[in-house]
């Protein structure tokens, strides 16, 4: 229905939900991505609901569009719900409009979509210029031949050797088998002394011996796992623990094409087509430093052209089309190192990094040490920086304190800067954090707060209508330690008072809806700009926390050992530092902080080393337990007198409204 000629008709119900579903696409796609639809018609459209990033397309919705006329372009960006088309003549485009509007279409998985057409002045989209592939990084073609690939898909027997070291390992959603050495997923490593009987198959030696002669590789691994991938799987994003293998890791694709993403630490992913029965071969940066993964989807965004078989997937939304994933097959090889490596990243290196990262503590008093170091210490430090960043509420805690009766005593425990001391001016609230520095930020702003421990504030029990703890429980390095911050939180409560707390979540990925935490990164075109200037590769290494999950606490820090129900023992084991903006692969992390401006009097208090030899920036590292789903209810519901009214995610964090009986 043209919706510029309703006169005096009565619309019908049909007709109303129809323009409100219109008028919304409009709206969504000025407010996200700043276009302006326009009324009047034009040559080009936005068609929302028909784009890559909800299944669609290019060889599906095209014929659609060429119904209504000769359409000169479609352009489909990358992970975006909708497409532009641009006609040859205002009445194609016009015909579209009146007949394709409101009208169904079924896309590759068999999903029903309702397209919704608006008129714009021009089909266009900012494209970025294509990114070089990560250094280090080769591609090789056809690198065997189909007779060699189905030799060596048949060669892998699933169902037998059940007992064997080698046979198939229980991961999730793929299949797995080990050779010369089992590689250890939750380190990204092998146990040099438990090496497998059997060594690799020989079906292998010819072609690593080829692939030594023609120079593709330096080594002849002594490793090899074999990972099995059905459609829509993938795997975590990650770097092969440096001391565990040489500078060569290579994986051979079989049985279907995919892309996989490789990330620079400061966020700029670069999308790279692995074709089937080509080789992958990293060595130096693209091996040490950048991670590499593949996302679990069911689709692909590729070239729609074709002329580009491997390599990175360009930004030219004119030729991008969805390629659906295959059952895929990965040989890949490692030769297990023997000696310290001396890469040229010694800031994400294990063997070089000039102290050793701090290990899960084995007692109360350890954690307690673990905490002042890695987290009350380094409050101290970027209070200023950190405050810098903290300044807009988050909506569901703001709606909480806004619903309190006027008149209420709030304690906000892990008070920060203050950013919620002042939200609703009708509460009685006090602000406490460990970090004197940010106390006196928060009475800089004319707020009531103090300098305490979130385990033992010195205020009296049960004076308090409520509580909130945002962000605060998450640094306390034992799951006994976080227990007693909760009852700490309800021995302040009333009878019948609420508290509301919020962690940091693992699964910063949930109903197939990122966080903003992992949404959060500047554009690949301003990193890649930051890159070729003259700051060096080193400097890049660690970006500032988001907003999210980093707002940081009153009392507590680190740690690491969990004795009970799900959690797992952990003993003699390193903290594993985080890389920013990514996924979590373990739930007890160091957090990097990258001190923008200069550190106070120039000291250097960078715990495993400054970024480079001329960098006056220091970078800290703060301890965070994120939570699992569930976890953070469980720790409430072992506090007597405690009752979870409710629970929720919120953009990567876990929460939970409490009330105390």
């Amino acid at each position: 229905m043209d919706s510029s000629h309703h006169g005096n008709y009565k619309l019908s119900k049909a007709e109303k939900k129809f323009l409100r579903k219109q008028i919304k696409a409009s709206h969504t796609l000025l407010r996200h991505e700043g276009i302006q639809t326009v009324s009047c018609a034009t040559q080009s459209l936005v068609v929302a609901n028909g784009g890559l990033g909800n299944g669609m397309c290019r060889n599906q919705l095209l014929p659609v569009l060429e119904k209504c006329g000769l359409v000169d372009a479609l352009l489909m960006p990358p992970n975006k719900p909708y497409s532009f088309a641009r006609y040859k003549t205002v009445e194609e485009s016009k015909r579209a409009y009146v007949t394709l509007n409101g009208k169904e279409v079924v896309d590759d998985l068999g999903h029903k979509i309702i397209l919704y057409l608006n008129f714009v002045e021009k089909a266009q989209w900012k494209e970025l210029r294509p990114p070089a592939l990560p250094p280090g990084l080769v591609v090789v073609e056809e690198i065997i031949s189909s007779e060699d690939e189905k030799m060596l898909l048949e060669s892998v027997d699933w169902t037998k050797d059940t007992d064997n070291q080698n046979s198939q390992k229980s991961l999730k959603h793929r299949r797995v088998k080990h050779f010369g050495y089992e590689f250890h997923y939750e380190g990204n490593n092998v146990d040099k002394d438990k090496p497998l009987s059997g060594g690799l198959p020989d079906i292998c030696d010819s072609f690593l011996e080829k692939w030594l002669r023609e120079g593709y590789i330096k080594h002849k691994p002594d490793q090899m796992t074999i990972n099995q991938y059905e459609p829509g799987h993938g795997i975590p994003a990650h770097i092969d623990t440096h001391s565990a293998f040489e500078d060569e890791i290579v994986s051979l694709s079989l049985g279907s094409e995919i892309v996989m993403d490789f990330k620079h630490p400061d966020g700029i992913t670069v999308p790279v087509m692995l074709p089937r029965r080509s080789l992958l071969v990293m060595t130096g940066e693209s091996r040490y430093l950048w991670t590499h993964g593949i996302t679990c989807r069911k689709f692909d965004t590729v070239q729609a052209s074709g002329s580009q078989k491997s390599g990175i997937i360009t930004s030219d939304v004119g030729d991008l089309t969805l390629s659906k994933r295959g059952l895929r097959t990965s040989f890949t090889f490692r030769k297990v190192r023997q000696t310290p490596c001396n890469c040229s990243y010694p800031l994400v290196c294990d063997s070089q990094r000039r102290e050793t990262p701090p290990s899960f503590p084995e007692s109360d008093k350890e954690a307690s040490r673990l905490e002042q170091e890695h987290v009350h210490q380094v409050y101290e430090e970027i209070a200023g920086h950190f405050s810098s960043t903290r300044h807009t509420p988050w909506p569901h805690v703001v709606e909480f304190l806004k619903a309190l009766p006027n008149g209420s005593v709030v304690a906000d425990i892990g008070c920060g800067n203050g950013k919620y001391l002042g939200v609703n001016k009708e509460l009685y609230t006090i602000g406490c954090d460990r970090s004197q520095n940010l106390v006196d930020i928060c009475r800089e702003r004319q707020f009531q707060a103090l300098v305490c421990d979130a385990l033992a504030v010195p205020v009296r029990s049960g004076v308090c209508d409520a509580c909130i703890s945002i962000a605060v429980i998450h640094h306390f390095a034992t799951a006994e330690r976080r227990v007693a911050a909760v009852q700490e939180l309800v021995r302040l409560l009333r009878p019948g008072g609420k508290a509301l707390i919020y962690v940091w979540a693992m699964e910063q990925e949930y109903n197939k809806q990122k966080s903003k935490y992992l949404r959060g990164n500047r554009t690949s075109q301003e990193k890649k700009e930051e890159m070729n200037g003259d700051t060096s590769v080193q400097r890049l290494l660690v970006e500032q926390m988001s907003d999210l999950g980093s707002r940081d606490s009153a009392s507590s820090v680190p740690c690491i050992r969990e004795g009970r129900g799900n959690s797992r023992q952990v003993s003699d084991s390193k903290l594993p530092i985080h890389v920013n903006r990514t996924s979590f692969y373990s739930q007890d992390v160091l957090v990097p902080w990258h001190l923008k401006g200069n550190p106070d009097k120039g000291k250097p208090v960078e715990p495993f080393g400054p970024i480079g030899p001329h960098d006056p920036s220091p970078v800290f590292h703060r301890y965070y337990h994120v939570f699992r789903e569930g976890e953070l209810e469980a720790a409430c519901r072992t506090v007597s007198d405690v009752r979870v009214l409710q629970s929720y995610y919120d953009q990567g964090n876990w929460c939970v409204i409490l009330q105390k009986a």
